[in-house]
């Protein structure tokens, strides 16, 4: 053997059981996900309603729009909305053209003037109330109330509390499968979604069951969702 490849052989031969020993050392771990879900009902909506209105001229349009809006308005104190709940603030101009293919031209024919009307909602009793007087005093144009929790924050948390015990769980069982004891969390990521806003339905009353004319609206659920990633050590031995 070359003695100059004999210390360079000396050397490796040393350090190979130093590198079987870090690989022992290596800490082993799981790597999990966990999820967690909480329904709730909602207790809030925010309602937009909207008028338009098309006219010859800017100043009678805009005299069709007024004249709904003061009624929406009207309506929303009549049923003891408070007044800071609702904005009205939003104004849309613009002119109304009409087209002549032989001439290739256009003319002013009026004008289109739409108005919006945001409500918000802390009483769902006075949904199907607002929706339907609205309706009757004008209103054409009406968006599907956007629906959410007063303890949203509350109710986003107990969802990632739930996904976290699933997680845990999830470890526990793989752990146990693998003959080994599940150590303490080493990391964990988390993250939640917006629950998605549940459809309201519109259920027709019978007309003899109904004394009034409004319709009743189901609310639904909201579906708060968390996930998380985690990893946890394994223990070996007792």
């Amino acid at each position: 053997m070359s003695r100059r490849l004999r210390p360079a052989i000396l050397i490796l031969a040393a350090l190979l059981p130093l590198a079987a020993h870090a690989a022992d050392d290596r800490p082993r771990t799981v790597s999990v996900t966990g999820s967690g879900e909480v329904s709730a009902s909602p207790d809030l909506a925010q309602v937009t309603l909207g008028v338009e209105a098309r006219a010859p001229t800017l100043a009678a349009a805009r005299s069709t729009v007024a004249a709904t809006v003061e009624k929406v308005l009207a309506l929303t104190r009549s049923l003891g909305i408070d007044p800071k709940l609702v904005n009205a603030t939003r104004l849309q101009v613009q002119p109304d053209y009409s087209w002549d293919d032989p001439t290739r031209k256009r003319t002013l024919v009026g004008y289109v003037v739409g108005r919006q009307v945001q409500v918000e909602l802390r009483d769902l009793e006075q949904l199907g109330p607002l929706l339907e007087r609205a309706v009757d005093a004008g209103v054409n144009q009406v968006g599907d109330p956007a629906l959410d929790s007063s303890r949203r924050k509350d109710l986003e948390r107990e969802a990632m509390t739930r996904a976290v015990n699933d997680a845990r769980q999830n470890a526990e069982t793989l752990a146990r499968a693998a003959g080994v004891r599940l150590g303490p969390v080493r990391t964990l990521n988390g993250g939640g979604a917006p629950p998605p806003m549940p459809m309201f339905r519109h259920v027709a009353m019978d007309a003899a069951a109904a004394p009034a004319p409004e319709a009743t609206y189901q609310t639904g659920e909201l579906r708060f969702t968390a996930s998380v990633s985690a990893e946890y050590d394994l223990l070996v031995g007792p």
